[in-house]
């Protein structure tokens, strides 16, 4: 592994035309035009400016109306009723969770990550001798761990603000009460990964230009219910998943417990998101409206799917030593990562479904990225937080070993 303070002038302009391709790789992946417009200036800041990394605050403008309802008018029970709950479910992290846990992050016998995970001995077909349990590998845990949950803080913040938004906008009284309880849900999210990773970890790596990419598209549309669709139902939905994977494989008690909190108010805050697009999509957007929503979700399901690589990872530890090409492969082909991809369409294309954006036009797109074959799954309004749970206690993981045995070196 390369010191990234001695990387040479080669390596250093490698990796600048390697970020360049990537946004370029934009115009190849978005196969729909108008969805392709509406990304590249977001992934022009995102991938070229680097906004997301310039170690300052970002601005982003957003002219979404503000709806005001003077009758208070309350006709959606089933809203309401998640209101109730997420009112009487609201929890303190600072007492809820006990902080003085000791965590150990290259501990190998209470690894916050197995090692099947990204098993690491396959970097040895790339010349990276690293051996299972050694230094190294407790390391590199860490490493994508800390960026792991890097990622989920900064989705945690994106979602803060989309909640306040969206609070602003809703037209209904009762998704205006429920929206006021999960913009305190996202502000405690907010506190709980950032107290983990600076408390615990010591490490936070900068958001991940693909999701700040996405971010920023979102912030920058003036339509409620797109930064709904972005942040509540794909965003909040990839989180879901890998917050359930997280939950299942860490032997980590403090994260473990985090978790378990997290993905409670999350069931809830997708729940919140399918029947709001629901009702919205089915009575208030003409047919042309619709599509468009259908195509972007489907171009941004895929780009979550292919682009989020670790490459801030891989350009602390291995940029100069192997390419990008061998890392992205890597990390394609890790056990973990690839059950990560299937508990988020698990979660995501049911979702998808229940809100009218995967209908007869759409079936062979998702057929063709092999992604129709969760659409039986439970949608969001079948499936509470304790269920969830429930079904990640009891299922066995296929691609990433389970029990005492994934601590042992």
């Amino acid at each position: 592994m390369k010191d990234p303070n001695h990387l040479s002038t080669l390596d250093r302009l490698r990796g600048q035309v390697d970020a360049y391709r990537e946004a370029a790789g934009l115009v190849t992946e978005v196969e729909n035009p108008s969805v392709l417009l509406g990304l590249l200036p977001s992934a022009a800041r995102g991938f070229l400016v680097k906004r997301g990394k310039q170690g300052v605050p970002s601005l982003m403008t957003s002219g979404h109306e503000t709806y005001f309802d003077w009758n208070y008018t309350a006709d959606m029970p089933e809203m309401r009723d998640l209101y109730r709950r997420a009112k009487q479910n609201q929890w303190d992290a600072e007492v809820a969770l006990d902080w003085s846990t000791d965590v150990d992050p290259e501990n190998f016998e209470v690894p916050i990550l197995p090692y099947e995970f990204f098993a690491t001995e396959r970097m040895r077909d790339v010349g990276i001798d690293i051996r299972r349990g050694s230094r190294e590998d407790m390391q590199l845990r860490h490493d994508i761990s800390s960026w792991m949950l890097s990622q989920f803080l900064h989705g945690e913040q994106g979602a803060l603000h989309a909640a306040a938004q969206v609070t602003e906008s809703v037209r209904w009284m009762d998704g205006k009460f429920y929206g006021a309880t999960q913009v305190m849900d996202e502000a405690r999210h907010v506190e709980v990964f950032h107290g983990y990773l600076s408390r615990k970890l010591n490490k936070l790596y900068d958001v991940n230009d693909n999701l700040f990419t996405i971010i920023d598209a979102l912030m920058h549309d003036s339509r409620w219910d797109m930064k709904f669709l972005g942040m509540q139902i794909m965003i909040e939905g990839l989180a879901l998943g890998a917050f359930g994977l997280f939950y299942k494989v860490t032997r980590e008690p403090l994260l473990k417990e985090l978790l378990k909190y997290v993905i409670q108010d999350e069931a809830r805050h997708v729940h919140y998101g399918v029947i709001a697009l629901r009702e919205h999509y089915q009575k208030a957007l003409s047919p042309r409206e619709l599509a468009e929503r259908q195509d972007w979700a489907f171009e941004v399901a895929l780009l979550m799917r292919n682009r989020f690589m670790a490459h801030e990872v891989y350009e602390e530890r291995f940029q100069g030593a192997i390419s990008r090409k061998q890392w992205n492969d890597l990390v394609l082909s890790a056990p973990g990562m690839t059950e990560f991809r299937q508990t988020m369409f698990e979660r995501l294309v049911p979702n998808l479904r229940f809100i009218g954006l995967l209908d007869d036009r759409m079936e062979h797109h998702y057929a063709q990225a092999g992604l129709l074959r969760y659409v039986g799954g439970k949608n969001a309004s079948q499936l509470t937080g304790d269920e969830m749970l429930a079904e990640l206690d009891a299922r066995p993981l296929a691609g990433v070993s389970d029990g005492p045995q994934i601590a042992l070196h």
